[in-house]
């Protein structure tokens, strides 16, 4: 048991690894491609799209360290893992693009105020085209890993991915009117429009990461499938359960219960039906840390399955 569940945490390892790696190889190129093309052409939002790639091949890599320390295994001093590791890099990548947004604001302004300058729009217009094509495939990629894993960096990490997606559209589309109009004003005003998206995105990142940061108890979705857990062993001695807590921890859920059994019911026994709790809620939720509490009978007017703490 104790091998087939080091082997799925390993591989889950493995594929977050090897995700945040390639968002941060393909920030890189990108990065380099679009300052080159920006400066060159003279297009803020170019130039602002790949100065926004920097931020990502940042937000990557503190992806990928936040995904090797959270998996590193509880210890002296962290005696609850380091899973908290990643709910710190998510804020951090939120904080990150705000700020990258901020300075597409600044440079905007200043193309808005002095807009007396000719943009190359070829070289643009087929710089993004290879931006969008590569960011769709790798934010399957890392979307696909993400939703395998469990990984909040990495969750992150897709969402600010796709913002690479919607930013190379938004700046086709800008630099297309440009050469249509000879107009250079759309060019800073989509340059503005990317800016209030990143700002919208760093708010739902930032605010997502620090509710774990926080402690808050699991999606009610995620805490029905854990009540379900319970109920299914009612036929096995469960009387009842109370004080359900949850919460999150980086890849890991956190669950802690007390369930009621029948007073006469050996350690043994009460040790085997705790043990097949466990197995049955982490069959529901990969990557629970199950601690379960027996307490002997059940109070008067509790039902069999029914939370005491809902009787108040």
């Amino acid at each position: 048991m104790n091998g087939t569940i080091d082997r799925a945490l390993s591989f889950r390892l493995d594929l977050a690894s090897r995700a945040a790696a390639l968002a941060f190889t393909s920030n890189v190129a990108l990065m380099v491609l679009k300052i080159t093309v920006g400066v060159l052409t003279g297009s803020v939002a170019v130039l602002s799209d790949g100065i926004d790639s920097a931020q990502d091949a940042i937000a990557s890599t503190f992806a990928f360290v936040s995904i090797r320390l959270a998996s590193q295994p509880a210890d002296e001093e962290h005696p609850y893992g380091h899973g908290k590791a990643e709910s710190l890099a998510a804020a951090a990548q939120g904080l990150l693009i705000a700020g990258g947004a901020g300075y597409i604001i600044a440079r905007a302004v200043e193309r808005l105020v002095n807009h007396d300058v000719t943009i190359d729009t070829g070289p643009g217009l087929i710089a993004l085209t290879i931006t969008a094509a590569v960011n769709v495939a790798v934010v399957m990629y890392v979307g696909r890993a993400a939703r395998a894993t469990g990984s909040v960096a990495l969750k992150a990490d897709t969402r600010h991915l796709w913002t690479n997606v919607v930013q190379a559209a938004a700046v086709i589309t800008a630099l297309g009117l440009v050469a249509i109009t000879d107009n250079v004003i759309f060019d800073p005003i989509m340059a503005l429009a990317l800016a209030a998206y990143l700002l919208w995105t760093a708010g739902h990142v930032f605010v997502s990461a620090l509710s774990e940061i926080m402690d808050v108890r699991l999606p009610a979705d995620e805490e029905s499938l854990i009540e379900s857990s319970l109920r299914a062993h009612e036929s096995r001695g469960v009387r009842g359960f109370h004080d359900l807590r949850t919460r999150k921890a980086g890849r890991e859920r956190y669950v802690d219960v007390h369930i009621l059994v029948a007073p006469e019911m050996s350690v043994a026994e009460c040790h085997g039906l705790c043990d097949s709790i466990v197995a049955s809620i982490q069959a529901s939720l990969p990557g629970s840390i199950v601690t379960i509490h027996a307490d002997p009978g059940a109070p008067p007017g509790t039902q069999p399955g029914q939370d005491s703490s809902e009787r108040a």
